[in-house]
């Protein structure tokens, strides 16, 4: 059925059944009655079949105020646009995506003018990434004699893509880096005279280290001269970001992939400020997403476009393939990020054994992502047996986290054991202390 009654309908057809009160004593009243609800039903029909062309003269359109962010709420609006030459009372409700948070009604009623166009709009959340599709909109209008609301569906469905959020990502860069951005942090680094690359000459001052005096300069000067470096540019950042079963686990309503994700794009915001060419793979038992090293704007957008529907999967990775893959593809030496977690001992003995693809030509950070901080649950007494087994399993995992990443730092690696609130800030601040000390 393609209309409903209104509300004038329900108060007409009340008031034609009160004289039912008085049928007991004349029992014509019912037969009146009787043909009073016929007419008015055959009215209804009637109305709703002059009105239903009305529903041609309708176009609505929905539009979105920006790019769908993961955790960002979006607007969306609809506009009305009546072409009849009749003001009517109307509501709409929109179809939005079950998956999104709705933060507010998404269906209004009322009146809108012959040959205007009016707008209605609400706010959604999206609670995570990846395609999500919008249907019709549904369409009430009340009818000519206002018996009923004339229904119609209208617009075309849409198909939106959930982003991972920048902003969060921006805001990580500068919960590691500081109110004074990458600049301030680069040039305190040049005074300090770390880095590899080549700056300029200045007057030897104490302090200054022997191996950085030119005697060619200071022979010619005759007056001590100290070479001053910068933290180099145009080095290249590869992040490996691991898909497999571990990284599904979720902390906070949020998978450690998503975590990493986020992590992994403040990293390359920090890499492009410091002149860096940054790339991803994303691997589980294959590689499953390649972007070379690169730079720039149109390079985070196609990082946003390859993350927004990566998902990871109820499988072990293969590292072995992984960084056989990256060292394949990248010839110049890099500093590779390899964004993973490890719990039993087959997964970091796969891992150690794979970094040998890797060294000595290129510098890997391996960076565990925990589900919560382990050492704080073992720092406790245990009050119980439960309480005891689950500090033993606790221990067990710290064991082999340490027991594998000192075999990474022994192989000439860097490692990280963090947990998910403390991985971009711990990530930044370790690009940053490769940078300064030139490890590159």
């Amino acid at each position: 059925m393609r209309f409903v009654f209104s509300r004038r309908f329900y108060i007409l057809l009340g008031l034609g059944l009160i004289p039912l009160s008085l049928s007991w004593t004349v029992p014509a009243i019912r037969s009146f009655v009787f043909a009073f609800d016929v007419i008015l039903l055959a009215a209804a029909i009637m109305d709703y079949a002059i009105s239903r062309k009305l529903s041609d003269g309708f176009a609505i359109r929905r539009e979105f105020e920006k790019r769908f962010a993961i955790g960002d709420q979006a607007k969306i609006t609809i506009q009305i646009n009546n072409d009849t030459n009749r003001g009517l009372t109307i509501r709409i409700k929109d179809e939005y995506p079950s998956e999104m948070k709705l933060n507010e009604s998404r269906q209004t009623e009322f009146n809108i003018d012959a040959r205007s166009t009016a707008e209605f709009f609400y706010h959604v959340t999206p609670p995570r990434r990846g395609s999500h599709k919008f249907g019709k909109v549904a369409l009430r209008y009340l009818s000519r004699l206002g018996l009923v609301w004339c229904q119609a569906e209208l617009a075309e469905p849409q198909t939106v893509k959930v982003y991972p959020n920048m902003r969060r990502a921006r805001e990580i860069e500068l919960k590691a880096l500081g109110a004074q951005s990458f600049l301030a942090v680069q040039r305190k680094a040049v005074r300090r005279g770390e880095g590899r690359e080549f700056e300029s000459m200045r007057d030897y001052v104490r302090g200054d280290e022997l191996r950085h005096i030119s005697w060619t300069a200071t022979a010619r000067r005759s007056k001590l001269t100290t070479r001053q470096y910068q933290i180099e540019r145009d080095q290249t950042v590869v992040i490996a970001l691991d898909a497999g079963r571990l990284m599904t686990g979720r902390i906070d309503g949020e998978t450690k992939f998503d975590t990493a994700i986020h992590s992994s794009l403040a990293l390359m915001s920090a890499c492009a400020k410091a002149g860096d060419n940054c790339g991803l793979v994303v691997f589980g038992r294959r590689i499953k997403k390649y972007l070379p090293p690169k730079r720039g704007i149109e390079h985070i957008d196609a990082v946003l476009e390859t993350l927004h529907d990566m998902e990871p999967e109820m499988i072990e990775p293969s590292y072995a393939r992984a960084f056989q893959f990256i060292s394949s593809n990248l010839k110049k030496r890099a500093f590779i990020v390899i964004l993973t977690d490890l719990v039993d001992k087959d997964s970091s003995k796969e891992l150690i054994n794979s970094l040998k693809l890797l060294r000595p030509r290129h510098l890997p950070l391996v960076v565990t992502i925990g589900d919560r901080d382990l050492n704080a649950m073992v720092t406790s007494k245990p009050t119980d047996k439960k309480e005891m087994f689950r500090q033993s399993a606790a221990e067990e995992i710290i064991y082999q986290r340490e027991s594998a990443l000192r075999l990474v730092e022994s192989l000439g690696g860097l490692a990280l054991d963090v947990t998910a609130q403390t991985l971009g800030p711990r990530l930044l601040e370790t690009y940053m202390r490769v940078k300064e000390r030139g490890l590159l």
